[in-house]
């Protein structure tokens, strides 16, 4: 598996081979996640449903929250190789690697202990409280399996390798989909199942994919010397994933909020939503693995001094995102009916479903912009723009409308979805008025030195 170089030749073709491989990973990753709810959608009840809708949502909040965090680790790796210090490259993945180990115990243990008080939180409907507790504990006590799995593809994202992450999904999915099968429509498990099956996934395509690395050839010399605690390269790398990690948790947290609010409305309600958030998983696919291509491919052209190089990779990923984002806007909005009936059985749940799904295919048509201009931003390092950013679209906008919303009547579930466009809005706005702040920069410095 090569490892890219994005600092010469061309842009577009390396650009969209790299995005490729990421966007498979994110779509078999979003599938693995789907598998769940699909299976139990259709042989468990309303309540497993809504368990692992709002279980999942935890978790994947928490586990975002890590792999931004390991954006860090992207960008810095991405930064060395392009600057051409590749020995520190290989010191930064020694520690990353330790450091995000003992992160994830302590994750994990904190989680384990405070599944009922968080589902208390959450508001989760009495016949699903249980089952979402369920759901949280099994996943809680495989984090180490979880974080290590994201880990992998942020170290090899980096290295300008996008395969190997693409593969080590692949593993989990398979691997899932067949764990879902035995173990909801065999064992008859329900929502524990589901998350059985996806730690046990995790596991497996963890340690396949220790099997493989220790075959290849790195761009750097690597062994267990560098497998340390280094004070100075975790402050590096989590000075720039932690505004990353913090920003996309207060993200994740507006949307937690949105579905405590709509858990109050009933299991089928809640149903409801968790089915357009998977079905949001998908539609959201092109956008999310642009932002991330276009981190490693701002870093490295960072690293080596090519900002104008950069900007056209932008260009190009603005360009493919925002047209594949109106077609997923066109199916969103006018057939996201047989959207949801993919992941539920019941009509009242896929009428909810697609009641707040019709406000992401809005949204659909934002995301490009922002998504891609904010991996421009973490490539160039400018990852506390990118945290104020989304406080502000999060925080600021999504939260209070979703609120302000659930107090319309008759309640509906569009107008509360409507807070996610409006914050992706806002968010444009601050991105492109930023964007054009640093060129104006840009071509000052450039003026002052000739």
């Amino acid at each position: 598996m090569n490892h890219g170089n994005f600092t010469e030749g061309k842009i577009f073709l390396p650009l969209l081979e790299f995005a490729l491989p990421v966007l498979l990973a994110l779509f078999l990753q979003s599938l693995y996640g789907a598998v769940d709810l699909l299976v139990v959608g259709q042989f468990a009840t309303s309540a497993d449903v809504s368990a692992v809708a709002t279980g999942s949502q935890i978790m994947f909040t928490v586990t975002n929250v890590v792999a931004s965090l390991a954006m860090g680790t992207t960008v810095l790796i991405g930064q060395q190789m392009g600057a051409g210090h590749h020995e520190d490259a290989g010191r930064t993945m020694g520690t990353s690697i330790v450091f995000f180990t003992v992160l994830a115990l302590i994750l994990g243990a904190a989680m384990v202990a405070g599944t009922k008080p968080i589902a208390h939180i959450m508001n989760a409907p009495d016949e699903a409280f249980d089952m979402t507790c369920d759901y949280m504990r099994i996943c809680s006590f495989g984090m180490v399996f979880i974080v290590g799995y994201n880990l992998i593809g942020s170290l090899f994202r980096g290295l300008g390798n996008s395969k190997l992450p693409l593969l080590t999904v692949a593993i989990a999915a398979v691997i899932n989909i067949f764990g879902d099968l035995f173990c909801v429509c065999v064992l008859h498990m329900g929502a524990a199942g589901a998350a059985a099956a996806t730690v046990a996934s995790q596991a497996f395509s963890l340690l396949i994919s220790y099997l493989l690395i220790r075959r290849m050839e790195l761009p750097f010399p690597f062994s267990k010397k560098q497998l340390r605690w280094n004070g100075d390269l975790i402050r590096r790398v989590t000075g720039l994933g932690f505004p990353i990690a913090l920003s996309d948790f207060l993200v994740g947290l507006s949307f937690l909020v949105i579905v405590a609010i709509v858990n109050v409305l009933g299991v089928t309600a809640s149903a409801g939503v968790g089915v357009a958030e998977k079905v949001c998983g998908f539609i959201m696919l092109v956008p999310s693995a642009f932002g991330q291509s276009m981190a490693a491919f701002a870093a490295q052209n960072y690293g080596a001094g090519k900002l104008e190089r950069a900007r056209k990779g932008l260009l190009y990923g603005l360009t493919v995102s925002w047209g594949i984002g109106a077609i997923m806007a066109y199916l969103s909005f006018f057939h996201g009916d047989l959207l949801c009936g993919i992941f539920a059985r019941e009509p009242d749940v896929i009428a909810a479903g697609w009641q707040y799904l019709k406000a992401y295919g809005i949204d659909c048509l934002l995301t490009p912009i922002f998504f891609n201009l904010a991996g421009y931003f973490n490539g160039c390092g400018r990852t506390r723009f990118v945290m104020a950013e989304n406080l502000i679209g999060g925080i600021g906008i999504r939260l209070p409308v979703s609120y302000l919303m659930s107090k319309v009547r008759p309640v509906s579930l569009f107008r509360i979805g409507l807070a996610t466009p409006m914050a992706s809005f806002v968010q444009n706005v601050l991105c492109v008025a930023y964007f054009v702040m640093l060129e104006k920069q840009q071509k000052r410095v450039q003026g002052v030195q000739s």
